[in-house]
């Protein structure tokens, strides 16, 4: 066996001994992170008293779904929903309309300003007026504890814009001038071109704003100030803190539910399961759209 021989076969048994590291390592990694979301998942359908016998379990020996079952009881659970599934649908097309068209607008900077344009928005991911000017503003508006304050408060997410404007600047620039030349407004030049060729970055915008939006908690308990309109991450958070207060009250009846461990596990689930299922629906185009948006310039 000739030395060129040897010194490739040392490379390659090198090279598949850093594979299995590699993938050694991420499955350990992909355990640590599986590992709570199974034992809450777990929790969640177990008793009461095996909860407190086993905290940490894989899964329950007797599953009972008594605990979802009193969770939807709550009244707060319906009005968690019904607010959050308001701001999703509004909020994200308000999002990406705000973004794509102000990325569209500002990936062509040849206009006179258009680099200061950017520049001045890009210095908004450093600096922000904070909670109080923005909390004047509503006052003045008329929009507190209204559910417009919530959905104006949070408009173009900066780090979403460059990236998005990063993609439909590797656009070629025939596309719009061809565009132009056939009469087509900037209007029609965005919905009809930049947006079908950037798929890949709207999708993973899209499931960034979702994301944020589904867990929209921050602007609501500033703004609204109204039981009625309170979004589902607040109620998560109320729940988790009754259940230390409500099972320590001993005049608590029998129709009073009481906050376990096991309802309190059945509520992470019921509020991180629905986004958690928009993820594969846009997962084919999430890695190229990150991957695009990062590496262009």
């Amino acid at each position: 066996m000739t030395a060129a021989r040897k010194k490739h076969r040392h490379f390659r048994d090198r090279f598949e001994l850093m594979d299995a590291l590699i993938l050694i390592f991420l499955l350990l990694m992909a355990v640590i992170i599986a590992l709570p979301v199974i034992n809450v998942l777990a929790l969640s359908f177990a008793t009461q008293k095996e909860a407190a016998e086993r905290p940490l379990m894989l899964f329950p020996l007797s599953p009972t779904i008594d605990n979802y079952f009193r969770l939807f009881q709550d009244p707060r659970i319906g009005i968690g929903y019904k607010t959050t599934l308001l701001i999703v649908l509004i909020g994200v097309p308000f999002n990406m309309l705000l973004t794509t068209s102000l990325a569209y607008g500002l990936s062509r900077t040849s206009f006179p300003g258009g680099k200061v344009i950017f520049y001045l928005v890009l210095l908004t991911m450093l600096f922000n007026g904070g909670i109080v000017p923005m909390y004047l503003l509503m006052l003045q508006l008329g929009l507190t504890k209204s559910l417009f304050s919530v959905l104006l408060a949070y408009g173009v997410n900066t780090f979403y814009f460059v990236i998005t404007r990063s993609y439909m600047m590797s656009l070629p620039d025939a596309l719009i001038e061809s565009a132009k030349i056939d009469g087509a407004t900037e209007w029609r030049i965005l919905f009809s071109v930049i947006l079908p060729l950037s798929k890949p970055i709207l999708a993973t915008v899209l499931l960034f704003y979702a994301v944020d939006r589904w867990n929209e908690w921050y602007n609501a308990m500033i703004f609204l100030r109204r039981n009625d309109l309170i979004p589902l991450q607040l109620v998560l958070r109320n729940i988790v803190m009754d259940s230390s207060i409500v099972n320590s009250l001993s005049i608590a009846g029998p129709h009073v539910p009481r906050f376990t461990e096991g309802i309190q596990s059945a509520t992470i689930m019921v509020t991180m399961l629905p986004i958690m299922c928009f993820f594969p629906f846009l997962q084919k185009y999430f890695v190229k759209g990150i991957m695009v948006g990062a590496i262009k310039a």
